[in-house]
């Protein structure tokens, strides 16, 4: 194992442009799949005739596809049917696909979790469904998904490894033109971009961690 040379300033300079990639695709992914998940949360839990039911079926079909399935329509499909999209823009596509449908049982069992009497109160006070839900319901129901929302974003981080294989310039991809170069370097490389990795998603945690006592208090 050669470190001293998989570290040279040249090495680490390419692979943080990959880390770099990797926090900006995570992050819109983490901001888009939120917002939608929670969006077909709440459509499902209100149960719109035929809406739901619709919205349901897609969501669970979508859970049920590997995420690498999905990259690989994203990257080939769509072409072949006309839209051109880069690796960039396909791999968020994919993931945000993929993590609304799991983010969207989330939110639907977070809002589940809130006793009905409570729904109920806010009407009898005059408030709307919509107002109710925007200031009673889901802002309860979000302190409850905290844990599951982490876990859910900690594994989006890491499922952007996945896209190496549509050619996403990110961590993995990079260490992997790193060491094809020089096979001394394979460990070199996978024990840095693991710290990389643990770097994003323990700084998740600590989020997490702040946004519970936040609401909480």
């Amino acid at each position: 194992m050669n470190f001293a040379g998989a570290y040279s300033l040249i090495n680490m300079r390419y692979l943080f442009q990959g880390f770099l990639v990797t926090l900006g695709v995570s992050a819109v992914s983490i901001v888009l799949s939120f917002i939608i998940g929670l969006i077909l949360g709440i459509i499902r839990y209100s149960r719109i005739k035929w809406v739901s039911g619709i919205v349901g079926f897609i969501i669970d079909v979508i859970r049920n596809l590997p995420l690498l399935l999905i990259l690989f329509f994203t990257y080939f499909g769509l072409p072949a049917i006309g839209i051109r999209v880069g690796s960039v823009s396909a791999s968020i596509t994919a993931l945000v696909v993929f993590e609304s449908a799991m983010i969207s049982e989330i939110v639907r069992a977070g809002i589940e979790s809130i006793d009905y009497g409570q729904m109920e109160g806010a009407r009898s006070n005059g408030m709307t469904y919509v107002q109710a839900m925007y200031h009673i319901i889901v802002p309860q129901a979000v302190h409850n998904m905290i844990p599951a929302l982490l876990s859910q974003f900690v594994s989006l981080v890491k499922d952007t490894s996945l896209a190496t294989i549509i050619l996403l310039p990110e961590l993995l991809y990079r260490a992997q033109i790193i060491y094809s170069q020089n096979s001394t370097y394979m460990i070199p490389m996978y024990l840095i971009i693991a710290v990389m990795y643990f770097i994003i998603c323990f700084a998740l945690s600590k989020l997490a961690s702040y946004l519970s006592k936040r609401y909480a208090s």
